[in-house]
């Protein structure tokens, strides 16, 4: 008998499909970006404004380039179907000022596209982050690296 539902990403795609599109979100390659994202893209920093529409998130991440620099060290990654989970630390680089923090992600695919991008983070961390990075753009000694 054959069955007509559609195939479910098998893992080890949607994991392939996320690190492709964390690394072109960090090599500024905004049109692999949006070739890897399903056009009603939904991109949370939870706490944070969301974020609706590969258009406009693609505009968003594109204002920063040139000023920003943004790098990631992937820690853990696991995937159950379309639904990735990844613990990683963001360094965010403006000028000499590094700031890094560990971040949790659950992307979700649709058709082997991005279409949930959820970033949990922990605020007081981010502040001591902006902090580390100011004091380190002053005293590289004090800069934390991956």
């Amino acid at each position: 008998m054959t069955d007509n539902k559609p195939l479910r990403p098998t893992s080890a795609h949607s994991v392939a499909t996320v690190e492709s599109f964390l690394r072109a979100v960090c090599d500024d390659d905004f049109d692999a970006v949006a070739a890897l994202s399903d056009r009603n893209l939904v991109w949370q920093n939870v706490g944070l404004p969301t974020l609706r529409g590969r258009d406009r998130i693609v505009r968003f991440m594109r204002a920063g380039e040139g000023q920003l620099v943004i790098d990631m060290k992937i820690h853990r990654i696991a995937a159950d179907g379309d639904t990735v989970l990844v613990e990683r630390t963001d360094a965010w680089i403006v000028g000499r000022v590094r700031m890094q923090l560990w971040v949790c992600s659950v992307l979700e695919l649709r058709d082997g596209r991005v279409a949930l991008w959820r970033d949990y983070f922990d605020y007081l961390a981010w502040a001591r982050a902006i902090a580390r990075g100011l004091a380190g753009a002053l005293v590289p000694a004090l800069q934390k690296k991956f």
